[in-house]
């Protein structure tokens, strides 16, 4: 596994050095490191602490529990603006990661307590979102949509909301809800395949 990691930040090339440097603050972390989901990914005693991610405009480090880690230089941020536990620092530059290296291994120790005391984020139930008129109406109209609906995982759920909700008319939201039929049925999860 290690030569697949070595592999994966010789031949990249973007962010190579950013990347190299970014991997020997965390290697100074006491974290194991692999690639999973094809990217480098550091763990403490089995648990997943945070993972590179090479964009084209920068280069990140996505701690997995990052709402919960202790961040006292406030390098942190949401990836999005419906994130709820992966947060990320980003880099533009070697210097960048260099800057920021005490800070990343302030989280690094934070985000392993975490993971050490076993805390997790706190699941949305299903009765808090907000659902669309129109996902009532469906609903309403077909109790076995509904029963396929609730069937799903509470992330699954909510990624379907936010995907229907996101539209600004009407017509759109049931479009949505209506291309979703089936694999709602199927129990899987918008980005499922």
């Amino acid at each position: 596994m290690a030569q697949d990691v070595d592999s994966e930040f010789e031949t990249a090339g973007l962010w190579h050095d950013e990347a190299l440097a970014l991997r020997a603050v965390l290697k100074g972390c006491g974290l194991d490191e692999a690639l999973k989901w094809g990217k480098p990914c550091y763990s403490h005693d089995g648990g997943n602490i945070c993972i590179i991610q090479r964009f084209r405009d920068f280069l990140a480090l996505m701690f997995f529990k990052g709402a919960l880690v202790d961040d006292p230089d406030g390098i942190l941020a949401p990836q999005g603006p419906n994130s709820r536990s992966g947060y990320r620092v980003t880099f533009n530059s070697l210097e960048e990661v260099e800057a920021k290296a005490d800070a990343v291994r302030a989280c690094a120790a934070s985000a392993i307590e975490v993971e050490r005391r076993g805390l997790k984020i706190e699941a949305v139930e299903p009765r808090d979102l907000d659902l669309p008129d129109e996902l009532v109406d469906a609903f309403d109209t077909d109790p076995d949509f509904r029963a396929a609906f609730e069937a799903l995982t509470p992330g699954r759920q909510r990624g379907y909301v936010l995907h229907f909700a996101g539209a600004k008319q009407a017509a759109t939201r049931t479009s949505r809800i209506e291309t979703s039929r089936t694999s709602i049925f199927r129990g899987k999860g918008l980005q499922d395949r």
